[in-house]
């Protein structure tokens, strides 16, 4: 087995430093043109590189493996003749020892390029990067700066944002002073950084994906959802005029109470339209409806009832409402005398029944996804009737000789000469 070992050398440095011509191939060879390129240079990595080149070939010779060191340069005039360069050498390399896989050395990122022209003739097994130890931070620098500036993402997401902030900073110096420019951009930034830090564009796009598709899609939920925002914005325009309704209180406690009085019924109503609409489309659907969207409702009416009677008790105790009065009514046999309604009894009120719509809705969610469960049962399901060889009973019935029942070949135990492999039997033969 013959191992190539070669150092890569894309820019002819050696070349041009020694005045010789590559490929320079052998032990003594490369022994002696790492003395002629230290004299030339003493400071090129290109030493390490030949020095490395030699120590790979020694420890490979140490395993007895054959070994051909080889040094390749290219062309310092342009990389197209490089590559042609380094392409030409490597198949007279080839030709010439026949080599069965490579070791590739390198020193730089543009040595590297070469790469996949090695592999393109021979098979290789390791790549040698040598960096040298007293730059190792100024070439890992380096590399991250070179990769940071290849990515296209990061770029658009640091470097412009730091571009325009050098841009702007001196207008806003000049026209508003220099700390209101300073408050403005960290302003700025600080939003630019939250709305990459919560991904709001990924949000924004999948919002945008969802709503072309519903739109193209014809679903019911389209409609329910513009008629459910517009609600909410009657709900926040009626809220905030029950707050500009108040006289003059201390605090936002009492404010906040009366903006979820006034506001949480039309708020109720567009996330039970929002609600409804979404039912429809998945009974519109050719999927069964499931339990959550059945149940949220109820849920909806039953939490509104809920923020609306504590929001009610707490006003009535602040005295910013009146008592509840149930007029005098007479239906049927059935008649009351005119009574007030206390703050407690009210919140127990709208508690109980928000309790009870939840627990309906409860019920008439699992009755309906349980109904739909047995209809697919009997669709098709293991309770659809007894199979093929049982009778009504349950108990099994042998199959008859003309019926013409065939195994099932996908038994192993029938694939592999068992007793039911279909074969006939002895009397069966003599017959």
């Amino acid at each position: 087995m013959t191992t190539l070992v070669v150092c890569l050398d894309r820019t002819d440095d050696v070349g041009r430093k020694t005045g010789l011509r590559s490929p320079v191939v052998g032990w003594e060879a490369v022994r002696a043109l790492v003395t002629d390129v230290g004299l030339a240079d003493p400071e090129d990595s290109g030493v390490n590189t030949l020095l490395e080149s030699l120590r790979v070939a020694q420890d490979l010779r140490d395993e007895n493996e054959e070994v051909v060191v080889a040094v390749v340069s290219g062309d310092h005039e342009s990389m197209v003749s490089a590559d042609r360069a380094v392409a030409e050498q490597l198949d007279d390399l080839i030709a010439d020892y026949d080599p069965d896989s490579a070791v590739v050395v390198t020193d730089s990122a543009e040595d590297e390029r070469l790469i996949p022209i090695v592999e393109s003739r021979v098979q290789v097994d390791s790549v040698d990067r040598v960096v040298v130890r007293q730059a190792r931070d100024i070439e890992s620098t380096y590399y991250l700066l070179k990769q940071f500036l290849a990515d296209e993402e990061l770029r658009q997401t640091i470097l412009v944002p730091i571009g325009l902030t050098l841009l702007v900073f001196p207008l806003l110096a000049t026209t508003v002073g220099p700390a209101e420019g300073a408050a403005a951009i960290t302003t700025v930034i600080g939003l630019f950084l939250l709305y990459k830090g919560f991904n709001i564009d990924e949000r924004l796009t999948r919002l945008a994906r969802g709503t072309r598709e519903s739109l193209y899609s014809g679903q019911v939920s389209v409609v329910t959802y513009v008629v459910a925002a517009g609600l909410t914005f009657v709900g926040l325009f009626v809220g905030a005029l029950g707050v500009s309704g108040l006289e003059d209180t201390s605090g936002v406690v009492i404010p906040a109470t009366r903006f979820a009085f006034d506001s949480v019924p039309w708020l109720a109503m567009a996330a039970l339209t929002a609600s409804a609409g979404r039912l429809l489309d998945e009974a519109i659907g050719d999927d069964p409806i499931r339990t959550s969207f059945l149940n949220l409702p109820f849920i909806v009416v039953a939490v509104g009832l809920v923020v609306r009677g504590f929001s009610a008790y707490f006003l009535e105790q602040q005295g910013q409402m009146e008592s509840f009065v149930v007029p005098a009514n007479e239906f049927l046999i059935f008649s009351n005398e005119r009574f007030v309604m206390g703050a407690g009894e009210r919140l127990a009120l709208y508690v109980v029944t928000a309790i009870v719509i939840s627990l309906v809705g409860a019920q008439i969610a699992a009755s309906l996804s349980g109904s739909s469960g047995e209809d697919e049962r009997s669709d098709g399901g293991s309770d659809a009737g007894p199979q093929d060889g049982a009778t009504a009973d349950g108990e099994s019935a042998a199959p008859t000789p003309d019926s013409g029942a065939v195994p099932d070949r996908s038994d192993p135990e029938l694939t592999d000469g068992g007793a039911a492999t279909g074969a006939d039997s002895p009397a069966d033969r003599d017959r």
